[in-house]
C-alpha cells in the first residue's frame, strides 16, 4: 500500500478589486445550481461515488470544425473512462502548421455542423456526460456576418506636440493614421472617424483654455496657426470593427460583436439559437450551461449613446473632459507606457480624475446591462445556466460575478509552481489568476455554491505538465474558493493525425501522453472534493475593500486576470495571508457595504457576516460607503487601514449632501480599528501581528504558519469541513492546529480513496498535530458522529534506513517504439546520459535486496524521482505514486532472504517532443522549454 497519503499524522512533539460602480445590485440566488444533498450520510455516499456533475469537465476544442461523427464518438468514450463527467464544445480555429488528413472544414451554424453537434449531443447524453457550450467561437465573439453598426467600437486617443509660433499643415488622413494601436488582434477593415481635435497649452489649469478645432478642416486639412509657447494637439478616432475574434473558427471568426450595444448582443445571441434549435429543439434538453469565454476587448470602450448616457447618470456634461480622461491604448488595451500630452495642474488633474472614475463608472454599468444581463436573460429564456468569465477592463469582477448562474475564474501552470511562493511578484508560485479570489467572494457574496475554473491553461510547458504539478494547480484553486473546473483542454484530434495531433493549447489532455492511464486518479480526487464544497458554504468574517476607485482615476481599470500591474503591489496578497492563518475572507465593494445590514458589530450581506472590514490603501470612497463604516464601527465592528484612511470621494457627481469624506477612523475604539503598515515581504508573520494588535480570532489557529501551507472552511449544516493544503512539491511541513470547534470530533476523509476515518487526537478533541507532506492536501470534517474506524498513523525513522546497492538493470521503452536494455551502477538523472536526453516513455528499474531474519524494516522510500512510479515487491503490485514523496508500506510483501524489487517509472513527453526537429507542431510549443529530470534518482531506502 502507497502509504504517502495515509502519513498524514505524526503524534509527536510539534506542539481589483473592487468599485462602486453598479447602482442596483442583482442578486441571483440562482435556482438552477446544484441542489443540497441530505447531509451526514447522504452526503459521505456522495463523497464515496460522486456524480458526474462533480467530476472534472473539459473544453473540448472543436479544431477547425474539421469534424467526422465516428471520431465525435470515440472522444466521448476516451473522455468517460478518463472519469470526465463533462463537456464544453468550443468550435475553434485550426491549428497552424498541422495535417488536416484532408477533412473538410465545417461553417459554424451551417446545417452540417449542426449535425455534428447533435451527434455529439446525444452521445454525450448516452453516456451521462454534461455539454455546456462556448457561445460563437474563439473569444471575445463575433463574425463575418455582423453589420458595421454591430461591430465593436473605440474612442482612441492621439497627441502630438506642436511648437508654438508656428503654422501647421495637416490632413484629416495623416491624424487618422496616426491613431493606430498596437492591437493583438487586429482586423484589417476597420473603420476610422475622426471625431474631435483641441488644441491645448502644455501647461494646463482650465479647461478654458483649450481650443476645439474639430470644425476648422476645409477639404480634409486643418490649417493651425499655433500662439506663441508649447502646445500639445489632441485628437480623438471612433475606431469600429477594430479588432477581430482571437482564434475564430470558420463562420464565427471576423469583427468582434459591439458588447456595448444590446441590440447587437440579442441579434448575435437569437442568431445562434435560433439556428440551433430549430434543428435539434430547446437548448435546455441538451446543455447545462452557455459561456463566454474571456473578455479581451482590446480597450473598447464606446456606445452611440455613451454622452447621453453619461448625463444622465451623473448630471453633468463629459464632453469637455475628453480627450483627458482617455490614455493612449498600447498592447491588448493597456494603457501605453509613452510620455505624451500636456501637464495639468494639480488641481485640475484631480477633477479629470474624478471624471474618469465617473465615465468608467457608466461604461462598466452600461456593460453590465447590455451585454451581461443580455447575455443571462438569453441563457434563462434558452433553459440553459450562463457561465461566464466576467472581469477584465468592463467589469467589477465581484459584483458581474453575482450575476452569472456559474461564475468562472482561471488557473495557469507555469509559474514556479511546487517550488515558489513569491512575496514580492504575486504570480510565482501561484497557479490562481489575480481574478479567482474576487470571482469566488462575487459567488459567495450572491449565495452561488457552484463556482467554476478555467483550470491548467498552459501555453509554456506544454507536454511537460505533470499531474502532480496539475494537482496543485487543482488544490490552489480550491484555496482560492473554487469548487469545479473546466479544465483547458481536451484537443478534437483523430488517431489518423501525425504525432503529437491536432493541438489548439493546453496541457495535452490525450490518451497520446505518456501519463493518461493515471489521469483518472486525479479525476477520482477531484471529483469527491467538489461533491462536498459545492454542497457546502465557504466561510469568511473578515471583508477586504481594495482601492479599485483609486485605480481607476489614476491609471483605468486594469486587463484582469493578468493586469499590467497591481495597485497597490500587495493588492492580491492579502486574502492569501489571513487564510494561512486560519481565518476566511471575502473580497467586496462599495455597494455591498452600502447595501449591507450593520447589526452588533456585524456587516450583514445575504449569507456573509463580517466582523472585521479591511481597506487596502484606499484614497478615495464615496460619502455613502463612508457613513455605513462609521455605523459598522460604531456598532462594534472591526476597521484594519492598510497605510492610510480614506480622505476624499472619487467623483465629480454632485450629491444633495456635501461630497466630503467622514472621518471613518473618528471616535472609534483603538482596539477595533486603525491603520498598520503595507506588507513587504514575511506576509504570514505581518498578519500574525495584526490578529494579535486587534484580537481577530481565526477558525483554526495554526501555531506554526507557512506560507506554502494554506485552508479553507466549509460549513454543510453542522459539519464543519476543513481543506488543507501544502503546495510545495519538496518540503513537508507538521502543523499544530487547534480547531474553533467544541463537542465534535475530527474524521479525515480521504478523496483519493473516499474513505473517512476517526482522526487521531491526544486530548482536546479540537487540537490536532497534522502532516502536510509535498504536495499533499487533507480534508478533515468536525462532526458528532462517535462511531468509526480510527486512523492508525504510520510513522518511520529515517535515521535507520539503509540504501538498495548498486547496480540497478534497468529496461527502458521510449514512446517510439524503440527497447533497450542497461545497467546502472549509480541512479542519476538519465538526462545527463547523451542517449537519454530525448526520451519519453516507461523506464523499469530491477533489483533484489536482502532481508534479515529479524524484519524491523517496514517502508520503501524512492528518493528522488521524477515520473509516476508503480511498485511491485517479489511480484505482488505495492501502488502507484503520481504526486509527493514516493514512500510506500511494504511490511507485508517482504520475507527473510532475497527479495525483488520492480519500479516502473512513466516520464512525461516533453524532452522527446522537443527533439522532434522537424516536427513542425512539437517546436513551437516545446522550443523554449528546457529539458526536464527524469527516472530514479534515488537513494532508494528500506526504513
Amino acid at each position: 500500500m502507497n502509504i504517502n497519503r495515509r502519513r498524514f499524522i505524526k503524534l509527536s512533539s510539534v506542539t481589483t478589486a473592487s468599485l462602486p460602480f453598479l447602482t442596483i445590485i442583482i442578486i441571483s440566488n440562482t435556482p438552477l445550481s446544484p441542489r443540497n444533498v441530505q447531509l451526514g450520510q447522504e452526503l459521505y455516499e456522495s463523497f464515496k461515488n460522486p456524480e458526474g456533475k462533480y467530476r472534472p469537465f473539459v473544453r473540448w476544442w472543436w479544431n477547425g470544425n474539421r469534424l467526422e461523427k465516428k471520431e465525435i464518438l470515440r472522444e466521448l468514450d476516451v473522455m468517460k473512462a478518463a472519469g470526465i463527467g463533462g463537456v464544453e464544445i468550443n468550435p475553434i480555429k485550426f491549428p497552424n502548421n498541422t495535417d488536416t488528413l484532408g477533412l473538410k472544414s465545417l461553417e459554424w451554424l451551417s446545417d452540417e455542423w449542426i449535425s455534428m453537434l447533435e451527434m455529439a449531443l446525444n452521445g454525450a447524453k448516452e453516456r451521462g456526460i454534461i455539454c455546456d457550450m462556448i457561445v460563437g467561437s474563439g473569444w471575445p465573439f463575433g463574425g463575418e456576418f455582423l453589420s458595421r453598426e454591430d461591430q465593436i467600437q473605440m474612442i482612441a486617443l492621439g497627441t502630438r506636440r506642436l511648437e508654438g509660433g508656428r503654422e501647421y499643415k495637416i490632413s484629416k488622413q495623416e491624424l487618422l493614421d496616426d491613431v493606430n494601436p498596437d492591437f493583438h488582434s487586429k482586423h484589417d477593415d476597420r473603420l476610422k472617424e475622426l471625431m474631435e481635435v483641441k488644441l491645448v497649452p502644455f501647461n494646463l489649469d482650465d479647461l478654458d483654455e483649450c481650443t476645439n478645432l474639430t470644425d476648422q478642416f476645409i477639404n480634409d486639412t486643418l490649417i493651425v496657426n499655433v500662439p506663441t509657447g508649447k502646445y500639445e494637439l489632441y485628437y480623438l478616432v471612433k475606431m469600429t470593427g477594430f479588432m477581430a475574434v482571437i482564434n475564430g473558427a470558420p463562420g464565427a471568426g471576423g469583427p468582434v460583436l459591439n458588447h456595448y450595444s444590446k441590440s447587437a448582443v440579442e441579434k448575435y445571441l437569437n442568431r445562434m439559437s435560433d439556428k440551433i434549435t430549430a434543428h435539434i429543439g430547446p437548448l435546455g434538453n441538451y446543455f447545462r450551461a452557455f459561456f463566454t469565454d474571456s473578455l479581451e476587448l482590446e480597450g473598447s470602450n464606446w456606445s452611440e449613446d455613451m454622452l447621453e448616457q453619461f448625463k444622465e447618470r451623473k448630471g453633468y456634461d463629459l464632453a469637455p473632459y475628453f480627450p483627458f480622461i482617455l490614455f493612449k491604448v498600447g498592447e491588448m488595451g493597456n494603457a501605453a507606457k509613452e510620455i505624451y500630452g500636456s501637464e495639468l495642474s494639480p488641481r485640475l488633474q484631480q477633477i479629470v480624475d474624478r471624471a474618469r472614475y465617473d465615465f468608467e463608472d457608466v461604461r462598466v454599468a452600461l456593460f453590465k446591462e447590455r451585454f451581461i444581463d443580455t447575455f443571462v436573460s438569453w441563457c434563462h429564456v434558452n433553459g440553459v445556466q450562463s457561465r461566464m468569465q466576467a472581469y477584465g477592463r468592463e467589469c467589477n469582477p465581484v459584483e458581474a460575478s453575482m450575476l452569472i448562474d456559474i461564475p468562472e475564474c482561471e488557473t495557469w501552470l507555469g509559474n514556479g509552481e511546487g517550488t515558489e511562493f513569491s512575496d514580492s511578484d504575486y504570480r510565482r508560485g501561484r497557479t490562481y489568476t489575480m481574478s479567482n479570489k474576487l470571482v469566488s467572494s462575487g459567488a459567495h457574496l450572491a449565495g452561488k455554491k457552484l463556482i467554476s475554473c478555467e483550470e491548467i491553461t498552459n501555453t509554456n510547458m506544454v507536454f511537460n505538465a505533470t499531474l502532480e504539478q496539475i494537482k496543485i494547480a487543482g488544490d490552489q484553486s480550491i484555496l482560492s474558493g473554487v469548487t469545479h473546473c473546466v479544465l483547458h483542454g481536451f484537443n478534437y484530434s483523430p488517431l489518423e493525425a501525425p504525432f503529437p495531433g491536432w493541438i489548439r493549447y493546453g496541457t495535452f489532455l490525450n490518451e497520446r501522453n505518456t501519463w493518461w492511464p493515471y489521469f483518472k486518479k486525479w479525476a477520482d480526487y477531484k471529483a469527491r472534493l467538489y461533491s462536498i464544497l459545492q454542497n457546502a458554504e465557504m466561510q469568511a468574517d473578515i471583508a477586504i475593500l481594495p482601492p479599485l476607485a483609486d485605480l481607476s482615476m489614476k491609471f483605468g481599470f486594469q486587463r484582469d486576470p493578468f493586469p499590467d500591474f497591481a495597485y497597490p503591489k500587495y493588492v492580491y496578497q492579502i486574502w492569501e495571508t489571513m487564510h494561512q492563518n486560519g481565518n476566511g475572507c471575502d473580497y467586496i465593494t462599495e455597494n455591498i457595504i452600502q447595501q449591507a445590514t450593520i447589526r452588533k458589530g456585524y456587516l450583514t450581506f445575504g449569507t456573509r457576516s463580517y466582523k472585521t472590514l479591511v481597506l487596502i490603501d484606499v484614497d478615495s470612497l464615496l460619502p455613502e460607503t463612508a457613513k455605513a463604516i462609521n455605523a459598522f464601527t460604531s456598532a462594534g465592528g472591526k476597521l484594519i487601514c492598510i497605510e492610510k484612511a480614506p480622505n476624499k470621494s472619487p467623483s465629480n457627481q454632485k450629491s444633495l449632501e456635501d461630497n466630503e469624506i467622514i472621518d471613518i477612523l473618528k471616535d472609534t475604539d483603538i482596539k477595533n480599528a486603525g491603520i498598520v503598515s503595507a506588507p513587504i515581504e514575511e506576509f504570514v508573520g505581518w498578519y500574525q501581528n495584526i490578529q494579535q494588535k486587534f484580537e481577530i480570532t481565526p477558525y483554526v489557529e495554526i501555531i506554526n504558519p507557512n506560507k506554502f501551507v494554506s485552508q479553507v472552511y466549509y460549513k454543510a449544516d453542522d459539519m464543519d469541513i476543513f481543506f488543507f493544503s501544502n503546495y510545495n512539491s519538496k518540503n513537508e511541513y507538521p502543523l499544530h492546529a487547534k480547531f474553533a470547534i467544541q463537542g465534535k470530533k475530527a474524521w479525515i476523509w480521504d478523496p483519493e480513496t473516499g474513505t473517512r476515518l476517526r482522526y487521531p487526537t491526544q486530548g482536546s478533541h479540537n487540537e490536532l498535530q497534522i502532516l502536510l507532506e509535498p504536495s499533499a492536501s487533507k480534508m478533515i470534517v468536525f462532526d458528532k458522529e462517535e462511531k468509526g474506524e480510527k486512523f492508525i498513523g504510520h510513522d518511520f525513522k529515517k535515521e535507520t534506513a539503509t540504501t538498495i546497492a548498486t547496480p540497478w538493470n534497468v529496461v527502458s521503452k521510449k514512446v517510439s517504439g524503440e527497447s533497450r536494455t542497461l545497467s546502472l551502477e549509480k541512479l542519476i538523472d538519465l538526462t545527463q546520459r547523451e542517449d537519454f536526453k530525448t526520451f519519453a516513455g516507461t523506464i523499469i528499474y530491477e533489483n533484489v535486496f536482502k532481508m534479515p531474519k529479524e524484519n524491523s524494516f517496514k517502508f520503501l522510500q524512492l528518493g528522488e524521482a521524477y515520473g509516476i512510479a508503480e511498485i511491485e515487491i517479489n511480484n505482488q503490485k505495492v501502488g502507484v505514486q503520481w504526486y509527493g514523496t514516493p514512500v510506500f508500506d511494504i511490511s507485508t510483501l517482504v520475507k527473510e532472504g532475497d527479495n525483488r524489487i520492480r519500479i516502473k517509472f512513466v516520464t512525461t513527453l516533453g524532452n522527446y517532443v522537443k527533439s522532434l526537429k522537424n516536427n513542425r507542431i512539437a517546436q513551437v510549443w516545446t522550443r523554449n522549454q528546457p529539458l526536464h529530470p527524469i527516472g530514479l534518482i534515488g537513494p532508494v531506502q528500506l526504513l
